[in-house]
């Protein structure tokens, strides 16, 4: 789960991390009475989605006057904003932060994350903030630094001063970074966030260090703990296909290929998009029906591949473990016959309950292709895509 970056730095305040002050909006006349109750000679008009790179598409404005609020304001708010990660089709603005102008010295980059190689937490910091770090890492990567941090110990004095110090913050503000640092490690590990990233954290002219920016995102299988992070959730930044399969408790994500994907277990999701690849086609989507698919969960999860228009095909692979092949059958018999079903469909299965299950699918009468082995299904589903 993502969150907006003004519900980030409310999250950061909670958590010791200094930020200027800001006001969410979501009406112009909102946005100019924002900037008066903050007060100062200039502001800054921030659109407000789940995506980096708002500042080049146009979506951040800094505003000297209260005319030029309203005016800035009133170009961001409803305006079609593409940046490099929302593509091409981008994200209509419904939200603003306005916030007080900053006195930028310099602009630092720091994330917390969890790395799997080291089953440690890392916390990766740059002296080029403001920057994407990918652009980062693929220029100057002697330019991040990285410390890595046992989750049973927390971070250390000496391994937030030797972050800080790699990024060439000045000795005099040596102690407010390394109280940063060590608030934000707090942040990600209380909260369950998966990222928490400041980009920029700024050195401004007094000397103080202070998060410009805040980018969240939270571990799902984690927010029955956190009722607080749920509240912040924005449906109008996801998928609508990926809310409807929430409903069914359904993993679903939609990728950008033509063959739709019904699989259960996440790592045979995986491995199923990776021999469609394989095979030379693309997936469009990942969906794992889990282990205790019913016939309604099948039907939901092929109306939702279907909404898709890119979809030309589907492949049904599937382990009967626990889930049972002929509850697989007859959901996906069901399922076809109610959204009449005029794409391609090859169906593997292996398991419990095999043998019945694949009787039902030759009974129903359907124009099934019938798969034994995972590079037979990506072939057959490929060929009959083309």
């Amino acid at each position: 789960m993502k969150i907006h970056e003004y519900q980030g730095k409310e999250i950061l305040r909670k958590f010791g991390v200094a930020t200027p002050r800001g006001i969410p909006c979501f009406s112009v006349d909102e946005a100019v009475k924002a900037a008066e109750q903050l007060g100062g000679k200039l502001w800054v008009v921030k659109a407000q989605i789940h995506a980096g790179g708002r500042g080049k598409g146009g979506g951040v404005k800094l505003a000297k006057s209260l005319d030029e609020v309203r005016s800035h304001a009133s170009s961001i708010l409803g305006m079609l904003l593409v940046t490099h990660q929302t593509g091409p089709e981008g994200r209509i603005v419904k939200r603003l932060l306005v916030e007080e102008g900053s006195d930028i010295r310099k602009e630092y980059y720091v994330a917390v994350l969890t790395d799997r190689a080291t089953q440690k937490v890392a916390m990766m910091a740059s002296s080029e903030g403001g920057m994407d770090i990918e652009e980062v890492a693929a220029r100057t990567p002697e330019k991040i630094i990285k410390i890595f941090i046992d989750p049973l110990d927390g971070i250390s004095d000496a391994q937030a001063q030797a972050l800080a110090r790699g990024i060439g913050v000045p000795e005099s503000s040596l102690s407010q970074a390394v109280a940063t640092f060590k608030n934000l490690y707090t942040c990600y590990m209380e909260t369950d966030a998966s990222l928490a990233e400041i980009n920029p954290l700024i050195l401004e002219g007094d000397g103080s260090i202070k998060a410009l920016d805040a980018k969240f995102n939270f571990d799902d299988n984690a927010l029955y703990r956190h009722p607080e992070i749920v509240a912040y959730r924005d449906l109008d930044e996801e998928d609508p296909d990926e809310i409807e399969a929430s409903k069914y408790d359904l993993a679903y994500i939609s990728l950008d290929g033509n063959i739709g994907c019904l699989v259960n277990g996440a790592g045979l999701a995986m491995a199923t998009m990776d021999t469609i690849k394989l095979f030379g086609a693309e997936p469009a989507n990942f969906l794992d029906v889990g282990g205790g698919a019913s016939v309604e969960k099948v039907t939901a999860a092929f109306k939702i591949m279907l909404k898709n228009p890119k979809v030309k095909g589907i492949l049904v692979n599937i382990f009967g473990g626990i889930m049972r092949c002929d509850t697989i059958a007859t959901g996906i018999v069901t399922a076809a016959k109610e959204v009449h079903l005029t794409v391609p469909l090859v169906v593997r299965m292996k398991g419990t309950n095999e043998e019945i299950g694949k009787r039902i699918l030759a009974e129903s009468g359907l124009p099934i292709i019938a798969a034994d082995t995972m590079a037979d299904a990506a072939t057959k589903i490929v060929a009959a895509v083309k």
